[in-house]
């Protein structure tokens, strides 16, 4: 099965797949409104203005896997994000991305290794996972990254169809 194929949800509770997004570069985050990491959020919204008109797009994981950082309801959660950081790239629903009721898209994802060749469970709150244009994992950079950090805007920039 690709990466493609995985059944999802909206953060709206509608069903979806990465299939979704065919063609274009993803750069997939698992999020948290109450992190010390949080104002990411701003890097990421700065990087979806300025490549989504190129074929690219973020795709916001919400999960409360770590210190419970992120308690809210998906309604909750979309009004944080929309009046705390202007987001207007899309959010998948709330996700286990560990353990046993890891989501079938992180099984897949975690297999990726990073820069130091490390793969295996996610470590926090936004980490992040490139995926080209034909849905391949091409990236993984582990939360203190920066969005907008030199290697993570090379790595988008080398992905883009447009």
């Amino acid at each position: 099965m690709s990466l493609y194929d995985i059944p999802l949800r909206t953060l709206s509770d509608e069903p979806t797949t990465l299939g979704a997004y065919r063609g274009k570069a993803v750069l997939l985050v698992n999020v948290a409104s109450k992190c010390g990491l949080t104002p990411q959020y701003a890097g990421l919204e700065r990087l979806q203005q300025q490549y989504a008109a190129r074929g690219f797009t973020v795709l916001g994981v919400p999960s409360n896997q770590f210190a419970g950082q992120e308690p809210g309801t998906a309604e909750e959660i979309a009004t944080f994000c929309s009046t705390s950081y202007g987001v207007s790239f899309p959010l998948l629903e709330k996700t286990d991305v560990n353990g046993e009721a890891r989501h079938p898209l992180y099984a897949e994802l975690t297999k990726a290794t990073d820069a130091d060749g490390e793969a295996g469970d996610i470590t926090w709150n936004f980490e992040k996972f490139l995926l080209s244009p034909q849905g391949e994992v091409v990236g993984r950079f582990r939360p203190r990254t920066e969005p907008e950090a030199a290697e993570v805007v090379a790595a988008i920039e080398a992905q883009l169809p447009a």
